[in-house]
């Protein structure tokens, strides 16, 4: 949507940038009676924010109370963790004020973390791989940490696949808003491209090798580098690395 993003409060009259803060709540005064100023502009992220220290505390509580060899995590600590974690990935957005923003660890993070619970909520016996592996992402998701392709346990890979092409799904259509305002024809042609990949993974649920999922997230970064700044190498380098996945 376009959006005004700067806002006046009609009580105070403080203006601040609604692009930074997500609400028409005057932070002077608390006011709600507040009005948009100057132009519109592509808006598409809400200013969220992850904060998973409590559920890092959570699970370091079940840790010091489970019992010699349990590993799996109670049932209730994954439900609030998940339901967190949708809350942040529906609110994100790559387009803020009309500018394009590059997919982000933090948010690949969460959408592998969210995809990584519902796997580890389903396992029978969880091995202390696959425990360490969810607390891993636990750890350093809202700080923007990715646990390496090399770390990913064989039975979370379809995890991971799937969560990186939903997350580059979402990515893909903000920058097709974008390119809407920003006419290219490379540009939207790789975007095709790339579209393309992230069909096939998500009609494979996911199952593909961790190194292709990292790839189409490079190939993302590297288009928008180019819409964004006009970085014909890096143009050159996301077609090369498509093309290589085909």
């Amino acid at each position: 949507m376009r959006i005004r993003g700067r806002r006046r409060c009609k009580d105070c009259e403080r203006e601040w940038s609604y692009y930074d803060t997500g609400s028409v709540t005057c932070p002077n005064c608390g006011s709600l009676r507040s009005v948009g100023v100057g132009e519109r502009e592509r808006h598409t992220d809400a200013a969220a924010e992850l904060d998973l220290s409590p559920h890092r505390s959570a699970v370091g509580e079940f840790d010091e109370e489970a019992s010699t060899g349990r590993r799996a995590l109670p049932e209730d600590v994954l439900d609030d963790l998940k339901s967190d974690l949708r809350a942040y990935v529906r609110e994100r957005g790559f387009v803020s004020g009309g500018e394009l923003r590059d997919l982000d660890d933090a948010y690949l993070a969460a959408n592998e973390l969210l995809h990584a619970g519902d796997v580890y909520a389903r396992l029978r016996d969880v091995s202390e791989d696959e425990h360490l592996y969810v607390i891993s992402l636990l750890q350093g998701a809202d700080r923007g940490e990715r646990p390496s392709s090399e770390a990913v346990p064989p039975s979370m890979t379809a995890a991971r696949g799937l969560a990186y092409a939903e997350a580059l799904s979402a990515f893909r259509r903000d920058v097709s808003l974008w390119l809407d305002d920003n006419p290219d024809p490379d540009a939207r042609r790789t975007l095709e491209t790339l579209g393309d990949h992230v069909k096939r993974v998500d009609a494979l649920e996911g199952d593909v090798p961790v190194e292709k999922s990292e790839s189409l997230v490079r190939a993302a970064r590297e288009l928008a580098a180019y819409a964004r700044d006009g970085d014909e190498t890096a143009l050159t380098t996301a077609r090369d690395r498509l093309a290589r996945l085909s």
